[in-house]
């Protein structure tokens, strides 16, 4: 009988991409992938730490994983084991602890077999080149993730990810344009480009480049259909890269970026370089090139020293910007970060209570800006998943959209005659 292996993945598309890549060379080992109910064997919790409540969560799984197998081998990475290995060697039933480098030596490691808990953990601040783990496949049927940069170079002062990902580093070019035709081939429709930083892709290579450039290459050399960017940090969209977002037909008009505070004091404080006018300029200029674009923005509330007054100016900005999804995020204190030790930290109920207002503000911009779409026809890329006759797929600026039809078309690339929106997106019929 095979062994059998489950995965629990925290965070990022970065982590989501470094799973699918062990799981696939886990299966290659003869490895039998089972849900994580199923009480595996071998348990991979695949970690984040960008807050408090994720720590605790990993945490979480690792009891639950032995919990359910109490034989299982629980082996811990990314960016929680990569900042304290040592917190998560010390519960019960975890044998492996992964930095983030040593995620491409799973396979070595666990063939090893040490008898005594182990921690393999480089300091990842000396690492200087991409390596990324070479994928074929993804999970998810209908979108692939291609990381094509790793770490980060700002030291935004609340958090954590410079450290547990170390600086920023770019993947080579050809070795992108190679992962991305690799998917196309085993027929993905849509491919989304991800890493921490992505919008500093390419400084520094041997041959500097920009992303702009990667992104033009792509869309020449690959035959890729629809082809999606990750979070990009506002200094880094320029006109150009506005621009052939607006003239590629190849490229999804979708910008995730990170606002974090509306206030230029609290914007200061977190170490982030640029001012709120500068934001909503930005934003006003992505709305009229792309005039039907989906524009998502992270907010993190309740920073340190958060004024009633520097609150409501985050919520007047968002509300004046003609932004279309928030996603938001109450402040986490993070150990070794300077945000961790500033004055004004405020309690968990002014954070929760803050929090739900700025939700209440995306859901009310999301609901606006998905009313739009009635009466219109979409491309839709159908996901897995669906439910009740329902199939459920994400049009070209990331509006949800669920319609009656078979499951078989996971994957493939619909058009949908929008009816009507609700609290879930949009709902319709295949046109």
């Amino acid at each position: 009988m095979s062994r059998t292996v489950a995965f629990a993945t925290l965070g990022c598309k970065t982590n989501q991409f470094e799973s699918a890549a062990m799981e696939e060379r886990l299966q290659a080992a003869g490895y039998r992938v089972v849900p994580f109910e199923a009480g595996a064997d071998l348990v991979i919790v695949n970690t984040c730490t960008v807050t408090a409540a994720t720590d605790a969560q990993s945490r979480n799984l690792i009891r639950r994983a032995r919990r359910l197998n109490g034989a299982s081998r629980v082996v811990v990475t990314g960016c929680y084991a990569q900042v304290d290995p040592q917190a998560l060697l010390a519960i019960p039933g975890v044998s492996l602890v992964l930095g983030n480098e040593e995620k491409r030596d799973l396979l070595d490691l666990l063939e090893k077999g040490e008898l005594t808990p182990t921690a393999k953990v480089s300091d990842i601040r000396r690492a200087e080149e991409a390596a990324v783990l070479p994928l074929s496949s993804f999970a998810e049927r209908s979108r692939a993730f291609v990381q094509i940069q790793n770490g980060c170079d700002a030291f935004c002062s609340y958090c954590i990810i410079p450290y547990a990902r170390g600086r920023s580093r770019s993947v080579r070019p050809d070795e992108v344009v190679a992962q991305v035709r690799e998917l196309i081939v085993a027929g993905y429709p849509e491919i989304v480009l991800t890493g921490i930083h992505i919008g500093g892709y390419g400084a520094d290579l041997a041959h500097p480049l920009t992303l702009v450039e990667l992104v033009r290459r792509l869309t020449a050399e690959t035959g890729v259909q629809r082809l999606r960017l990750g979070s990009i940090e506002p200094t880094e969209i320029s006109d150009p890269l506005i621009e052939t977002v607006a003239s590629s037909p190849e490229l999804c008009p979708h910008f995730h970026i990170p606002l974090q505070a509306g206030d230029d004091r609290v914007l200061e404080r977190m170490n982030r370089h640029y001012t709120t006018a500068f934001f909503a300029e930005l934003v006003r200029r992505l709305r009229q090139r792309l005039p039907e674009s989906a524009i998502g923005l992270d907010v993190i509330t309740g920073f340190p020293g958060e004024t009633e007054e520097e609150f409501a100016n985050t919520c007047r900005l968002i509300e004046a910007l003609p932004v279309t999804h928030l996603h938001v995020f109450p402040f986490s204190r993070r150990p070794g970060t300077p945000a961790a030790t500033m004055p004004g930290q405020l309690q968990g109920d002014v954070l929760k209570a803050r929090a739900a207002v700025l939700r209440s503000l995306g859901e009310a911009k999301l609901r606006a800006f998905a009313a739009g779409f009635v009466g219109r026809t979409l491309e839709v890329v159908v996901e897995a998943g669906g439910s009740n006759g329902l199939c459920r797929g994400v049009s070209r600026n990331y509006l949800t959209v669920r319609f009656p039809a078979e499951e078989e078309l996971a994957g493939s690339v619909v058009s949908v005659r929008i009816s009507g929106a609700d609290a879930a997106g949009l709902k319709g019929v295949l046109a």
